[in-house]
């Protein structure tokens, strides 16, 4: 066995753990694909009965991962989708405070490349943290955060931490992952 499949059966232990502690908390959830962020190696992945469906290379917040009020940092727990916006919206759309402006990005695919904004782009899943005091309520309370996943024009970007908190993908993957959720999809956000 090389590297890479001794690698690859210690992810997926530590991924079905993950997934028998969530059955645990929230089984009503997981009846349904669900999303398990791992930060630490900026991925998305859509799962359905212990099956990764897909993966997403995503981007976290460049001031690593926390959960407090204006730390532009990324949440971590279980959380939910509360809303959903961009459904007809064209690839690339921009969006300023969740409304469709009908203009659009000009996409960033190189990784040297900035954009002047953070911009939101295509779709939007506003999270909700399920956790009270880890991201749910007072100072740690995700969704009074604004804290979306969202398409981005910043692509070139994306497999690194450059997030003013949010979880940043690609146009074409936000717009894939939008189309297999709904509100009240589980989110786990793990280092």
């Amino acid at each position: 066995m090389n590297n890479t499949q001794k690698r690859d059966v210690v992810v997926s232990t530590s991924l079905l753990k993950i997934i028998y502690n969530l059955k645990q908390r929230f089984p009503q959830k997981l009846s349904k694909p669900f999303i398990i962020i791992l930060a630490s190696e900026q991925l998305l992945l859509l799962i359905d009965k212990n099956i990764i469906l897909q993966r997403f290379v995503i981007s976290t917040a460049k001031a690593g991962l926390g959960n407090k009020k204006n730390s532009y940092q990324t949440p971590l727990g279980a959380h939910e989708v509360r809303e959903l916006f961009g459904e007809d919206a064209e690839l690339g759309t921009l969006f300023k405070a969740r409304i469709n402006t009908h203009k659009f990005a000009n996409i960033l695919t190189k990784p040297h490349q900035h954009s002047s904004e953070d911009n939101i782009t295509s779709r939007i899943l506003w999270l909700s943290g399920l956790e009270a005091g880890v991201n749910l309520g007072g100072e740690v309370d995700t969704h009074e955060r604004f804290i979306y996943i969202h398409g981005t024009d910043e692509e070139g970007l994306l497999g690194k931490p450059v997030s003013h908190g949010c979880i940043r993908m690609g146009n074409l993957d936000i717009i894939k992952l939008f189309s297999k959720v709904e509100i009240g999809t589980l989110v786990n956000i793990i280092v």
